[in-house]
């Protein structure tokens, strides 16, 4: 079923957090900056390959612009459904969150915004780690 609780986590109460990161634009590039590294990154590029790579960047895009109090609805599965299969290691995760981490940089986002969305992020490992 599609609905925004699949998304893994409530929109953050910062209503400016979505124009700090670069509105639509910004979330955008983060996404597709995170997807492009994780594709050339040893430690998880065989994760990604395997993956539909235009249904991942739009969830993505879909879920961080919701987290990020944008205007926008996810229509993808829950954390725990869409990982199930892929046998995601702690090693992994940390990997993707690396990832993140320089792409937002990349676009600039401050260091205190990235945290508020990588503190959103942080639980939904329970869900993603299955191994």
């Amino acid at each position: 079923m599609i609905s925004n609780e699949n998304a893994g986590a409530a929109p953050l109460p910062d209503e400016d957090l979505y124009e700090v990161f670069g509105g639509e634009a910004g979330v955008s590039r983060i996404v597709d900056d995170l997807v492009e590294r994780s594709l050339n990154d040893p430690r998880i590029a065989d994760i990604f390959a395997a993956s539909d790579l235009v249904r991942l960047r739009r969830t993505l895009k879909e879920q961080f612009c919701f987290i990020l109090a944008g205007p926008c609805d996810y229509t993808g599965m829950d954390m725990a459904s869409s990982h199930k299969d892929h046998g995601i290691t702690n090693r992994e995760f940390n990997a993707l969150v690396e990832n993140l981490q320089h792409a937002m940089n990349a676009e600039s986002v401050p260091f205190r915004a990235q945290n508020k969305l990588l503190a959103a992020l942080a639980p939904m490992q329970r869900d993603v780690v299955t191994r």
